[in-house]
Order: structure tokens, then sequence, then C-alpha cells
């Protein structure tokens, strides 16, 4: 009987796990500097209108 080799499977296996891990940790990091953008952003945006508020109540 002829043993199969499947050293190429286990390489492919591994390249597409490695490459598909590597873009999930862009992600993350993309996804979490956007959180934090839009979290100043906001505050940002929220610090200003308590100015024009402030303005116009005196």
């Amino acid at each position: 009987m002829r043993k199969l080799n499947f050293n190429w499977l286990f390489s492919l296996l591994f390249l597409t796990l490695s490459l598909t891990l590597t873009g999930c940790d862009f992600v993350g990091d993309v996804l979490e500097f956007g959180f934090w953008t839009a979290l100043i952003l906001i505050a940002v945006v929220v610090a200003i209108g308590y100015f024009i508020l402030r303005m116009f109540r005196k």
C-alpha cells in the first residue's frame, strides 16, 4: 500500500491559518482605533455644545 504524502496539505493549512489570524489582528486594531477616534470626537462635540449653550445663557 502506498503511503500518502500530506506535507503540502499541512503547509497550505498553516499558510491559510497564519494569514487569517494576521488579518484578524489587523481588523481588531482598526476597530480599536475607530472606537477611540469616535469616543474623542463625541467628547469634543459635547464640549463645544456645552460652551455654545453657556454663551447663550448669559
